[in-house]
């Protein structure tokens, strides 16, 4: 079973599996309303099928798993008032927590750039498997959103201020510190994806517990460097872990903090090479977005995905009825010219009123999952 050539989505069984392939290459895969139209009741008919073991879901081409969402379209939706603003995030959310609750194994192989809606279609699941290609970023605070799709409930439990230092700043993590971080489950070489996903689709009535152990094997056959000793005798050296015990630390000192404008006080204060350019990047960001996205990963860390998604459901909406994600979509995606003009242009000029609007129920149009 598959769905026509020149789909932007394409669905197959292969051996006792739903292959879910993300088939927009040209775009990045970027995720867009019709394809989660076409995810969500396939996810909700595999469920039910007793013939379909576990789902594997990846992206077409060489560079991307899914590089975000058609944040573009939305742009342009909400300029002209259309109801896209509205369904794109509520149905999205609603995918995202299908999979954070799905009852069979759900593998991702996000294998290349994983952004914003990639993330939301990867990181709820019970494995996500990176590679040396994995690019993982949540940049939506430079164009006036947040990191939703369920970012309220992920980030804030990664190791220290981890999350929130990912949430606020974009920063992008690379290859096997995706894994380190626990944005993935499992780190594997590229070139092992193929004999991998022949291995899962030929697995019987497979468990979570017989799906780990089969990643876990291919992540043993990486997880150290072989170096022969003098002697002959091979040994293993493991991978050095200085750089993710450092980004721990500084993180940790530096983002640990009551407020956004704390957070700017003990990077100058800090001085050091990694603290001035996070100092760059936020200064960078939307004003609003930062606010939004400190108290979002505050609250979320004490919410469940459900609670999560509905309060972003209310985030989203404000953020499209406000200034600054049409200012930075046009000035980053559309102009290209990275001079985007915020209103509030500084933190100072952001109320705490105005943020705990954002977060104020839509009473009869909020989420309902």
């Amino acid at each position: 079973m598959s769905t026509k050539v020149g789909s932007e989505v394409l669905f197959e069984k292969v051996g006792n599996a739903g292959v879910i392939t993300l088939n927009r290459p040209k775009a990045l895969n970027a995720l867009n309303l019709t394809m989660i139209r076409h995810i969500y009741p396939q996810l909700k008919k595999w469920v039910k099928d007793s013939e379909t073991d576990l789902v594997i879901i990846k992206g077409a081409g060489e560079k991307a798993f899914c590089a975000g969402g058609d944040i573009r379209a939305v742009s342009e939706a909400g300029k002209a008032g259309d109801s896209l603003t509205q369904d794109l995030f509520r149905e999205e959310y609603i995918l995202n927590n299908t999979i954070g609750t799905y009852q069979k194994p759900y593998v991702a192989l996000i294998d290349g750039i994983t952004m914003g809606g990639g993330v939301g279609l990867s990181v709820h699941g019970r494995f996500r498997v990176a590679t040396e290609k994995t690019l993982f970023a949540m940049p939506e605070t430079g164009i006036g959103l947040f990191p939703d799709v369920g970012g309220g409930y992920f980030l804030p439990r990664l190791q220290g201020k981890l999350g929130l230092f990912l949430a606020l700043t974009g920063f992008r993590l690379k290859g096997r510190d995706v894994q380190r971080v626990g944005v993935a489950t499992h780190f594997l070489q590229s070139d092992k994806i193929v004999s991998l996903e022949k291995d899962l689709v030929d697995l019987k009535t497979p468990s979570n517990s017989d799906v780990a152990q089969l990643l876990d094997s291919y992540q043993e056959q990486v997880s150290c460097s072989r170096k022969t000793s003098t002697d002959g005798v091979c040994i293993h050296v493991c991978v050095c872990r200085t750089d993710h015990i450092l980004l721990l630390f500084y993180c940790f000192r530096l983002f640990s903090a009551g407020s956004v404008e704390e957070i700017m006080e003990n990077l100058k204060k800090d001085g050091s090479a990694f603290a001035l350019k996070q100092t760059e990047t936020l200064a960078k960001m939307s004003p609003t977005s930062l606010k939004l996205t400190f108290r979002q990963i505050q609250e979320g860390a004490r919410m469940s995905l459900q609670e999560v998604l509905v309060m972003e459901y209310r985030l989203s909406q404000a953020c499209m009825r406000g200034h600054d994600f049409y200012e930075g979509v046009r000035a980053v995606l559309i102009d290209k010219h990275q001079s985007p003009k915020w209103k509030p242009s500084t933190l100072s000029g952001v109320s705490e009123q105005a943020i705990e609007e954002c977060f104020s129920s839509l009473g009869e149009r909020d989420l309902k999952l």
